[in-house]
């Protein structure tokens, strides 16, 4: 689903999203100038948040998605994702589109999806404007790899 603004979105996606946001403030993105915060609501209540990290020796930086599902999975590991907000801005371009996840993060992701046996909401943004809602990592993922193939 499509969202004009987050100000279009119900109270729960809003405020998940402004977490977000709050995590993409405190990102580490000296080198890129690109910064992303990411939030998780899990099916206790709890909001993991995570944002990019970067280091000068690349590729040994991390994603916003990956801090915070690796963080939920060691805080809360029986606890199931419910949806994941993530936001992106940089310092050199506005971000105006709804950012997705990498492809590694995409695969992260989907592996925490098939754990959990339940699809979880990913809500994505830029800096400003659009809000894209999916109902499943799958849908960012067709023809996923899992342990199906191993």
């Amino acid at each position: 689903m499509l969202y004009e603004s987050i100000d279009a979105l119900e109270k729960e996606d809003a405020f998940l999203m402004k977490k977000a946001i709050e995590a993409r403030g405190k990102s580490y993105a000296p080198y890129s100038n690109f910064h992303v915060g990411a939030a998780l609501l899990l099916d206790n209540g709890a909001i993991v948040l995570g944002n990019n990290q970067e280091n000068a020796a690349y590729p040994s930086g991390m994603c916003a998605e990956r801090v915070a599902i690796w963080k939920a999975g060691s805080e809360y590991p029986n606890m199931n994702v419910v949806k994941l907000a993530v936001t992106a801005s940089s310092v050199n371009n506005p971000v105006t589109k709804p950012v997705g996840p990498c492809g590694a993060c995409r695969q992260s992701l989907l592996e925490y999806e098939i754990k959990q046996a339940a699809p979880f909401k990913m809500l994505l943004m830029g800096e400003v404007g659009e809000v894209i809602i999916t109902d499943s990592l799958v849908s960012l993922l067709p023809f996923s790899f899992d342990q199906s193939f191993l």
